[in-house]
């Protein structure tokens, strides 16, 4: 068994080496999208999971779309919350493992569904540009 579960209520968007254990509410349809980096095709699928505290999108890529199926209740370890377009997702990246679990999931709260809840900028630090340390002003001779 993992230690350190946390609940989904518990998340915020800085959290890192997430382990919990939820169930599978729905599924969104796989689809298939292109990497920004080098424009290979990947399958992608936003899974609603949840527990008594509340709820949250998974993103699972590739073959870890095929791994969970709605009802299922699954153990996740080593994830990742991200903001995307301003919204926390529930991520494995490529540490983390997802697997189903033999635990009892009776009730869930999807009322609290973190991944509805616009994000802040104050929970958000934002990354200066790479360049914009060491941009010089331009002399002009």
């Amino acid at each position: 068994m993992v230690e350190n579960l946390v609940k989904i209520g518990e998340l915020t968007p800085r959290s890192r080496g997430v382990n919990l254990v939820a169930k599978v509410v729905s599924k969104s349809p796989e689809r298939v999208v292109s990497s920004q980096y080098d424009q290979t095709e990947h399958r992608l699928s936003e899974v609603l999971i949840a527990d008594e505290t509340g709820a949250i999108n998974l993103v699972l890529w590739d073959e870890k779309v095929d791994s969970v199926s709605e009802g299922d209740v699954v153990k996740i370890v080593n994830g990742f919350i991200k903001l995307f377009r301003g919204r926390m997702q529930l991520n494995l990246g490529r540490f983390g493992t997802i697997e189903t679990s033999s635990i009892e999931l009776s009730e869930v709260n999807t009322e609290n569904n973190l991944s509805e809840r616009q994000v802040g900028f104050g929970e958000r630090r934002s990354k200066p540009s790479r360049t914009s340390r060491f941009r010089r002003p331009r002399s002009r001779t």
